[in-house]
Parts: structure tokens; C-alpha cells; sequence
């Protein structure tokens, strides 16, 4: 008797989507893992570093519900085209920019791309996965994406300490036109499009389903507490995002070679992990890996701060790398178990923007945090918060478990 042949764990169309999102990520880690430096070598303070990652902020937050739900009905794979499309004009923004203010400019662009790109990203990989298999999927996804923080930091670093950050812009913005025509012909090509009929948008339609997440959201069930630990970490994270390249430099005595390399290092150790991580999800459940990845990076952080040179830097950040390579995999199939097929474009676009509302004005507090207190401060902030997540991750994330159906018809034995 024949066995039925095996279903491949990524389709062809994931495959194209992850290419794009390589080449995408390549250039948005170059970028990154770097500007904050580059901001202060236009004459930027760290104060005034802050306060362009919180500007960049602004933009983006009711996009990101609005981005979800015309993802919902006009389909993913057209809304990350355009939205690619749109961010193009940022790193070109970047690359010609004679001050900080206009990488400002450039960074709203970017971030109002990245705002609709988020949700859409999510909710196809979902749709394109079986759920017994979702967590892998996430976690294969994750360790894919990751491996551009190894080579997108370790480039960036090499090639502005060798030729400058104009060589190293130049660059990303070459990587991010080759996603961008890759995304666009997924978005209009055949092939690719979505099984069932996109729907024209209507603002009632999105106001009843805004209204049917936002009650899920305030409920006090599982969706509650998942957007609960995840404001508590984006917006402690938010504090630091922007300062972490700057204390490599200023405190841990990195140069920029070096500052790229330890990002690399990082996304060495998150590319072991999320893999890893997504098979734990599977065979077991969501809830003991979260629980494990926030206190990895509980304790990465606190290493971290404690470091001298820079193999004790990358130790630290291999630990915090664990801990984030884990906790999006588990995040992200955590949501989409919860959350029915048609409505996950709109729930990550909801969680998205709320959390970004929170965490607003968290890269101006950071910096202020930094110059006002001391360069730790803002780090040790996220280290409560992580260790805070810890008991409401282990105590409230349970997925109902299915109804047991009893076949009432069958005669007793």
C-alpha cells in the first residue's frame, strides 16, 4: 500500500515570499544596525537620535490596522508590493541625505512601509502553512529572516568602516530594489494570487471587525494577555532599540567592524534557536517557550551591560539572541491560533498599532534615560520588564483545549 506523498513544509509561493524577504531584510539590517551612528556622525546627538526614531513613530500607527485589514480583503501579497514600492523612496532618502533631519525624513517613509508590510507578513505565512505545521513554519520563517542579521550587520560594519556609509547605503538600497521587483511581481503575477476573491473595502466593514477584535482584545481572555506581555516588551524595547549601537561604541570601546559583527553574532544565535523554538511549539506548547525566551533575554541584557570587550559582548548577545530567536515564533503561532483565518491581517495590524502607541515616545524617553541618568538605565529597564512577562506568559497563555465530541449514537459495548 502507497503512502500518501509527504506536503513540503514551505510551498513555492513561501519560498519567492521568504527570497524577497531576504533580500528586503539584508538591506533593512545594513540600515539599521547603523544608523543610529550615522545619525551621529551628521551631527545628531543622542538626544536628537531619540527623538528622530520617535518622529519616525508617528506616521505609521493607524496604517497598521488600516494596512491588516486591506490586507484581509485586498490581498497580502499586493499590499506588500505597494508597500515596498514606498519604502524604496526611504533608503534612497537615506543614501542622498545632507543631515540628520532628512534621514528623519527617510525614516517615516521607511517606517510607514514597515507599519503595512507587518500584518500582511504574519497573515500570509499563516494562510500558507497547515496548523499542525505552524510552528515550524513560523520558526523556519524566523531562522530564514535572521540569517540577514548575520550578514547584513557583518556587511554594513565592513563596509563603512572600509569605504564610509555612503558605500554601505548604497548597497542596501541596491538589495531592497531587487526585493522590491521580486514583491511586485508576486503581487500581480497569476500565479500568485490569493484562492479566494479579494473584497472592495468599505469603511462599515472595517468598523465592525475593528470593533469585533478591539472586544476580543479587552475581553480578559488569551488575546488580552498576549497584547498585555507583548506592550510590556515592545515598548521597554523601544527604550534601547536606537541606543544599543551607540553603548557599543561609547561604553563597550567597539568599532564599527566590530559593532557589526556583534550584531551578526546575534543573529548566529536567534538563526539556532527560532528553528528550534518552532518545534518546541509544535510538540509541546507556546506558553514554556515564551516563558523561556523572556528570561534568555532577561539575562542577556544583564550580561550585557556588566561586559568588557568584546568577547564578553558577544557572549551577551548570543544569550539575548536565544531569547529573541525563540519568543517571535511562539508569539506569532500563539496569534494565529487565536485569531479566525480572515480576521489575522486585522489582529496583527491591531496589536501592531496599539503596541506603537504605547511604545511612542519610548526612543525619546531612552535617550533622555541615557543623558539624564546613566547609559544603563534605559537597558535595566528591560530587564524588569522581561522578568515581569515571565509569570502572566506562564500563568495566562492556554489555548482552550478542543472539546472532546462523544458519539452519542453508537451502541455501548
Amino acid at each position: 500500500m502507497s503512502t500518501p506523498p509527504r506536503t513540503p513544509l514551505l510551498s513555492v509561493n513561501l519560498r519567492w515570499f521568504l527570497l524577497a524577504m531576504i533580500l528586503a531584510n539584508i538591506a533593512g539590517q545594513m540600515v539599521y544596525s547603523m544608523l543610529s551612528l550615522y545619525l551621529l556622525e551628521l551631527g545628531a546627538s543622542v538626544s536628537q537620535v531619540g527623538l528622530a526614531f520617535t518622529v519616525a513613530s508617528l506616521v505609521p500607527m493607524l496604517l497598521q490596522i488600516l494596512g491588516g485589514w486591506l490586507s484581509d480583503t485586498i490581498g497580502r501579497l499586493r499590499m506588500i508590493a505597494l508597500a515596498s514600492f514606498i519604502s524604496s523612496f526611504g533608503y534612497l532618502l537615506f543614501f542622498i541625505s545632507p543631515s540628520w533631519e532628512w534621514v528623519m525624513v527617510g525614516l517615516c517613509i521607511e517606517y510607514v512601509s514597515n507599519s503595512v508590510v507587518g500584518p500582511s507578513f504574519s497573515a500570509y505565512i499563516a494562510e500558507q502553512s497547515a496548523e499542525e505545521q505552524r510552528g515550524r513554519v513560523f520558526g523556519l520563517s524566523t531562522s530564514i529572516y535572521m540569517v540577514v542579521t548575520v550578514i547584513g550587520p557583518a556587511l554594513a560594519g565592513l563596509l563603512a568602516y572600509r569605504a564610509g556609509f555612503r558605500s554601505m547605503l548604497l548597497a542596501a538600497l541596491l538589495f531592497y530594489a531587487a526585493a522590491t521587483t521580486v514583491r511586485v511581481w508576486m503581487g500581480f503575477a497569476e500565479r500568485f494570487a490569493p484562492k479566494r476573491e479579494a473584497e472592495k473595502p468599505t469603511l462599515l466593514k472595517l468598523k465592525t471587525e475593528m470593533a469585533a477584535m478591539f472586544s476580543l482584545l479587552i475581553a480578559g481572555g488569551l488575546l488580552t494577555w498576549i497584547w498585555v506581555t507583548d506592550a510590556v516588551g515592545d515598548t521597554a524595547f523601544n527604550l534601547i532599540g536606537q541606543l544599543y549601537p551607540i553603548y557599543l561604541e561609547k561604553i563597550g570601546g567597539l568599532n564599527l567592524a566590530q559593532i557589526g559583527l556583534m550584531n551578526s553574532t546575534m543573529g548566529v544565535a536567534v538563526i539556532l534557536s527560532s528553528f528550534a523554538a518552532g518545534w518546541l511549539v509544535d510538540r509541546r506548547d507556546e506558553r514554556t517557550v515564551i516563558v523561556g525566551a523572556f528570561l534568555l533575554e532577561a539575562v542577556g541584557l544583564a550580561l550585557m551591560i556588566n561586559a568588557r570587550g568584546f568577547l564578553y559582548f558577544a557572549a551577551a548577545m548570543m544569550t539575548f539572541g536565544f531569547g529573541i530567536g525563540c519568543l517571535m515564533p511562539a508569539y506569532n503561532s500563539l496569534i494565529s491560533k487565536a485569531v479566525p483565518e480572515n480576521k489575522r491581517g486585522l489582529a496583527f495590524g491591531l496589536f501592531g498599532t496599539s503596541l506603537g502607541l504605547l511604545g511612542l515616545p519610548m526612543p525619546w524617553i531612552g535617550a533622555q534615560m541615557w543623558e539624564r541618568i546613566a547609559p544603563q538605565a534605559p537597558f535595566w529597564v528591560v530587564v524588569v520588564a522581561c522578568l515581569i512577562s515571565i509569570p502572566i506568559a506562564w500563568y495566562k497563555f492556554r489555548l482552550p483545549k478542543p472539546a472532546l465530541v462523544v458519539d452519542t449514537e453508537s451502541p455501548v459495548m
